[in-house]
């Protein structure tokens, strides 16, 4: 393919815009060819200073729109299903943001829905397998130096929560992102979790019980806990720390300019996912691109987004019982076998 590749973004609040200015101005070898969001003037700001982008406010509309060669989904987690299905219909490649489907009945239909075409088409957007510290834990864990993995220690802060964010979001939302990076570093399924609540921080809105801590078991014997505290009040960190038989190895740790001054010294703290995660954004969409221009897709499968849903399910039925619940998962279809993770 020598022309660049026609995208449409479904989507264009916080995270859409965002993408929309990284194809714009970041990515090479694509272009956004259309833009939907039923706030078509949110669309128009989105876009401004962009030549050749049509406007829709239904995503049906910007899939048949010409030049439109692929799809980046952006939208609400609720609209996914049908965008997906969709894409697939007209053989579009996709990239999907997480959760690609909130609920795990139809993360499972858009598996299925795949799996009847015989071929993968979609990616999802579990940006942290993108991470440069993220793939250097990876590649640690897979060379086998610090023998097995016993444990994974995870934390997930955010400075605050938007006015809709519920407690069961703490789980479906923010920790879907410990969820994949775990079965992705560990290589392993999920198979329990439980979860863990301390009093309420006062920061919290009303009716909002964080922080958490969340408990994951694996196939194999490993155990993963999750720090989630979606109102620390101070800013963004991710970390994971993978304790192993010969050793262990720590990720997430700022390394960021210390200024000293006036008998003190601070240091920055992210305070967006989006700082944060600037370079893995960047680098998981270039990776899309090139695959798609190719005729191949690689990274995350739908069957990763199933699987990310169905523990996500588990995990709210765990926060709502107090109890630990094992995660049930369907069977796998032969297309998504671990060569093609």
């Amino acid at each position: 393919m020598s022309e660049l590749l026609g995208v449409a973004v479904l989507g264009a609040g916080h995270m859409g815009a965002d993408h929309i200015q990284r194809i714009d101005r970041v990515v090479n070898g694509a272009r956004v060819a259309a833009v939907a969001d039923p706030d078509t003037e949110r669309v128009k700001d989105a876009v401004a200073g962009i030549d050749g982008v049509s406007v829709h406010a239904d995503a049906t509309s910007a899939l048949d729109a010409p030049d439109v060669q692929a799809v980046l989904i952006a939208s609400p987690g609720p609209a996914h299903e049908e965008a997906l299905l969709a894409a697939f219909a007209r053989g579009l490649p996709v990239l999907c943001e997480k959760p690609m489907v909130p609920e795990s009945a139809g993360a499972l239909r858009v598996v299925e829905a795949e799996a009847r075409l015989g071929r993968r088409l979609a990616q999802i957007g579990f940006m942290r397998r993108y991470d440069a510290e993220y793939q250097r834990l990876k590649s640690l864990l897979d060379s086998g130096q610090l023998g097995r993995p016993l444990m994974l220690h995870c934390t997930h802060r955010n400075v605050s929560s938007p006015a809709h964010f519920t407690t069961a979001m703490l789980v479906n939302s923010s920790v879907s992102h410990e969820i994949d990076a775990a079965r992705w570093l560990l290589d392993q399924e999920l198979t329990a979790v439980t979860v863990l609540r301390p009093r309420p921080t006062s920061h919290a809105p009303e009716g909002l019980l964080d922080p958490q801590l969340v408990l994951f078991e694996t196939a194999e014997g490993a155990l993963v806990d999750v720090e989630i505290f979606v109102n620390s009040g101070f800013g963004y960190q991710v970390r994971c720390e993978a304790v192993c038989e010969s050793g262990s190895a720590r990720i997430g740790d700022e390394h960021t300019m210390v200024v000293t001054t006036d008998g003190g010294a601070y240091e920055d703290v992210a305070q967006d996912y989006l700082v944060r995660f600037a370079d893995a954004y960047d680098r998981e969409v270039q990776t899309w691109v090139n695959a798609t221009r190719e005729g191949r897709v690689v990274g995350p499968s739908v069957w990763d987004g199933y699987a990310a849903s169905a523990v996500a399910e588990a995990g709210v039925l765990a926060q709502e019982t107090g109890g630990r619940v094992t995660v049930e998962l369907a069977p796998r279809p032969g297309l998504y076998d671990r060569v093609n993770r």
